[in-house]
């Protein structure tokens, strides 16, 4: 797929598709359980904007065929293969997929990217009768360490304040924010938590879209403006602290 359909979107992850691979969170087993109860049927999943796959590898145990897209081949690129995984380049106002094919779209950390009018045509083209719409994101993450949580703050809030894309306030608002335009359906709340060591904290740190731009724009990494008072007040950089996040879940489905 070219043109414009894939040229104008905000593109913030390309330069950091390894490390978003290998930094990102996956999400936990029981939210696509949740999404594997709730559609008609198990036949095809389209999980739109993928990244580099980590919604995508949770449902492809659960569905026959996983179509996975993302308007950046350097995050394609970094995907793992997987047998029932059809990763491709595409926009997710064009995704290539058949009239009502469809018996779940997801769309995981990625909404707030989206003219939503546009993504919604599309997900009312492919969606099946009963198909199910579910859009997740994550907010700011928690340390189970209360000497390192001040400093991640401070480092989000102030350092790079000015550098967060205004569409990043679309997840700031919370759950409320996400509205679809389909028939709701009650979501539980979850989290999802790690153990990471000290670098691989950073390193997911790097992965954020106002760090990219930072680093785009002034051509250096304020991430070491917080490695050092982190480190001071994590310890041995080798141990392990438990990293986690509170999912906003939405969900809805189609009466047509």
């Amino acid at each position: 797929m070219t043109g414009d359909k894939l040229t104008l979107f905000h593109d913030h992850f390309s330069s950091v598709s390894k490390q978003y691979a290998r930094y990102r969170p996956i999400y936990p087993d029981e939210l696509f359980d949740w999404l594997a109860s709730v559609v008609p049927g198990r036949n095809l999943a389209w999980d739109c904007a993928t990244g580099t796959g980590q919604a995508a590898t949770g449902l492809a145990s659960r569905f026959n065929s996983d179509v996975a897209t993302d308007a950046s081949p350097e995050q394609i690129a970094e995907t793992v293969p997987h047998p029932r995984i059809s990763y491709y380049t595409a926009s997710a106002y064009s995704s290539g997929l058949d009239d009502g094919s469809a018996d779940l779209i997801t769309v995981a950390q990625a909404m707030h990217w989206f003219d939503i009018d546009r993504f919604f045509r599309e997900a009312e083209r492919v969606l099946g009768p009963r198909g199910v719409l579910a859009v997740w994101t994550y907010g700011p993450l928690s340390v189970d360490d209360e000497l390192i949580n001040p400093l991640i703050r401070e480092f989000a809030s102030n350092t790079l304040g000015l550098w967060w894309p205004e569409e990043w306030a679309t997840i700031d608002a919370g759950k409320g924010a996400i509205v679809i335009p389909f028939e709701r359906i009650p979501a539980p709340e979850m989290r999802m938590s790690v153990r990471w060591t000290f670098e691989e904290l950073l390193g997911h740190v790097r992965t954020w879209s106002a760090v990219t731009r930072y680093i785009r724009i002034k051509t250096n990494d304020p991430v070491t403006s917080l490695a050092s008072p982190m480190l001071q007040a994590w310890g041995n950089p080798a141990c392990r602290k438990t990293v986690t996040w509170t999912l906003l879940l939405t969900a809805g489905r189609n009466q047509g």
